[in-house]
């Protein structure tokens, strides 16, 4: 009796082991490595670390870079939030998760930014990335530049969207420096990584990280991550008082038991970091774009034309004499030459066949479409930015007696950038240009860029010769 008692006990244990060897040893051997990171935001002083410099798969907490590029492109006046960014068939393909994207679809950025920062939509970053860099390939060159620039020295970047390729790796304490260059280098928009659902342009997207954000008191971000390389990674954010932490945890087990564990770290962090600490925000990084996207070949442009050269300290280029409200005294003596430079590279590039824009080419015209490319960062920013009055501005004296149809180039969020449009339109289109008016217009939607005083037949040209040189353009007519 005891042997037949004794046999079902011996059964079960067989069962259980054969169980534990081919299904639990295996996934424990398989876990994604652990790594963590804490961090008083205010200063930067780590509160904890552990693996912080190990290399290992960031998932989804990539787009958090992704999106760092994007606010810096806006605030450049590389693209605008309005821009209609046409969706390629390498974007609509990516695996979820994902909003959606149907290739060919026409967009807002400002959706496509959404649904990267809280659904964490895959489709969205890449097309993001396409948009900015013309490739995801270029993009992420870009992100690495980025990466070097802040700091970030164990980070590769190979996609916009985080999901597993060789040689993608990061660190949680480069992740941590990353989030913390969000929060304070783009404060405007770091209201979406709260949200707890969007509109992402074609429905409504729920925030992956809305069970902490809901669960602990001060969290606000920042970003979740997950691959079956990766696991559960976070960074998160909170704030309570004076003090703000931020923890990241790479290798999580589950959605719970991560948010478990950066609860336990946003904690340590908030009874290690001092009451008050003086806020020393981290340096923003050195503006650095990439290429120009796509390389537009415009047929029907001459290589050579009989535009005249600038002279030197020439402030604007025209075949006809100009008449021009002088900035200060003081702003035209530094200025002039650097200008004369910049604007005699901005002619030469006008009359080569090659145009370079970002890949905005399949937006609809809503104001706020491509740009003539100018080099970021040149002499000219700086001497438009202090030359531009607060008033409406008109930079030039019509000739066009009572003409009365002119063309709108472009909407923009700032007077700087519509009156940056002007400049830059008129040298790359002169011919057509010649002798209108220039003028900023304010309106409740932004700065419209306008080019006045012309018939209707010329009107017409100018915008057919723009938009072969892919760039936005819409007839004004008459107003009663």
């Amino acid at each position: 009796m005891k042997v037949r008692r004794l046999m079902p006990a011996r059964y079960g244990l067989f069962v259980l082991a054969v169980l534990w060897m081919v299904i639990i040893v295996p996934l424990s051997a398989s876990a994604a490595p652990y790594a963590a990171y804490v961090m008083d935001a205010r200063s930067g002083e780590v509160l904890h670390s552990r693996n912080a410099d190990t290399r290992l798969h960031p998932a989804s907490l990539t787009k958090m870079m992704t999106l760092y590029i994007a606010f810096q492109a806006v605030e450049r006046g590389e693209i605008t939030l309005d821009t209609k960014v046409k969706v390629s068939r390498h974007a609509a393909s990516e695996p979820p998760s994902k909003l959606g994207l149907k290739s060919g679809q026409r967009i807002a950025l400002r959706y496509l930014i959404r649904a990267a920062a809280v659904k964490s939509a895959n489709d969205a970053a890449t097309a993001i990335a396409e948009a900015l860099e013309g490739s995801e390939a270029a993009f992420a060159r870009r992100m690495n530049r980025t990466a070097k620039a802040m700091g970030m020295t164990r980070t590769t970047f190979k996609n916009a969207h985080g999901l597993t390729e060789s040689g993608h790796l990061s660190t949680a304490r480069d992740m941590s420096i990353l989030g913390r260059h969000v929060l304070y280098d783009y404060p405007e928009y770091y209201n979406l990584f709260s949200r707890r659902s969007t509109h992402a342009g074609v429905r409504d997207v729920a925030n992956t990280n809305r069970r902490l954000l809901s669960a602990y008191r001060g969290a606000d971000g920042i970003k979740t991550g997950y691959t079956r390389a990766a696991g559960f990674n976070l960074v998160a954010s909170a704030e309570r008082g004076r003090e703000r932490i931020i923890a990241t945890v790479f290798g999580g087990t589950s959605t719970s038991a991560r948010n478990a564990r950066v609860a336990e770290l946003l904690d340590m962090g908030f009874k290690r970091a001092p009451s008050r600490v003086a806020l020393r925000k981290p340096k923003k990084p050195a503006y650095v774009p990439g290429g120009t996207g796509k390389t537009v070949q415009v047929s029907g442009i001459t290589r050579t034309s009989l535009r005249p050269r600038l002279r030197a300290g020439t402030m604007l280029a025209s075949a006809t004499p100009v008449e021009q409200t002088p900035p200060p005294a003081s702003a035209a003596a530094s200025t002039s030459g650097v200008l004369s430079s910049d604007i005699q590279l901005a002619l030469i590039a006008a009359q080569d066949t090659t145009v370079e824009t970002p890949d905005l080419s399949g937006s609809s015209f809503s104001g706020l479409g491509t740009r003539p490319v100018m080099r970021p960062g040149s002499a000219i920013d700086a001497a438009l930015a202090e030359a531009i009055p607060e008033t409406e501005v008109v930079t030039r004296l019509s000739t066009s007696g009572g003409h009365q149809w002119g063309v709108n180039v472009g909407r923009y969020t700032t007077r700087y950038n519509a009156e940056r449009a002007l400049v830059t339109t008129a040298l790359a289109e002169m011919t057509t240009l010649e002798g209108t008016l220039r003028k900023v217009v304010k309106k409740p939607t932004g700065f419209e860029a306008n080019f006045l005083g012309m018939t209707r037949d010329s009107a017409d040209l100018a915008c057919r010769r723009l938009v072969a040189r892919n760039i936005d353009c819409e007839m004004v007519g008459p107003t009663s």
